[in-house]
């Protein structure tokens, strides 16, 4: 097992973090989706699902656990740095102001939800992965990337959806977008599998990693053992 990090994890995590950040600035809108009220978030947030289980499948849990520690330190500076610009008086000619406060006023508490759900489900969805790639002794890739999913985003959902508008949207609606969003991600995620399937081949093949998690810690702060 490796105990340092590629430029291939590298380039992977960053896109990781990317997604990570962009899905909670986009998460501040609700938009419709053939007559279904989801997040913007939705458009990128399974992305990042899909590099969690090529990360879990090619370098193992530990590795994994690293990438999503990176994402909690990347949305947690997001949202610092965003609550000190609301801070700052704007300038007197501009008017983008409203707009403005209104994306990083919400951010705090959707960034609290989204970054409790995403540790949940991230950690919930590389776990499943490690235990499965072990029972199947690495086999049946397609079915551990979909179990470890629904798993993951089910937790994740269940999670964000009241923390983040919950006694802002009525509770009907928050159960209908929860189901919604866990049924919409996990779809997303067997369309596009033969995609994931192929890169994790790509990346197998490039960095020379399969790891198995035989007698791996999964603790999720031990960070330093990568």
């Amino acid at each position: 097992m490796k105990k340092e990090v590629s430029v291939i994890f590298l380039l992977l995590a960053v896109l990781f973090n990317v997604c990570l950040v962009a899905s909670n600035l986009l998460g501040t809108k609700l938009i419709n989706v053939f007559g279904i009220s989801v997040t913007g978030g939705l458009m990128i947030f399974p992305i990042s699902y899909i590099i969690n289980d090529c990360v879990a499948e090619v370098w193992g849990y530990r590795k994994a656990r690293l990438l999503i520690w990176t994402g909690f330190a990347s949305n947690f500076f997001t949202v610092a740095v965003g609550l000190i610009a609301v801070a700052i008086p704007a300038a007197p000619f501009w008017e983008g102001e409203e707009h403005f406060n209104f994306v990083f006023g919400m951010a705090p508490r959707i960034a609290f939800a989204s970054i409790m759900a995403y540790m949940v489900g991230s950690f919930l969805n590389a776990w499943v992965m490690s235990r499965m790639k072990i029972a199947s002794h690495g086999k049946r890739f397609s079915l551990r990337a979909v179990w470890s999913t629904i798993v993951g985003e089910t937790g994740d959902s269940v999670i964000f959806f009241p923390l983040a508008f919950g006694f802002v949207i009525g509770w009907n609606e928050l159960i209908t977008m929860m189901i919604t969003q866990i049924i919409l991600k996990t779809v997303y995620e067997i369309v596009v599998l033969p995609v994931t399937i192929r890169v994790v081949k790509a990346v197998k093949k490039l960095d020379g990693s399969d790891v198995y998690d035989e007698n791996v810690s999964y603790n999720v702060l031990k960070v330093n053992d990568i």
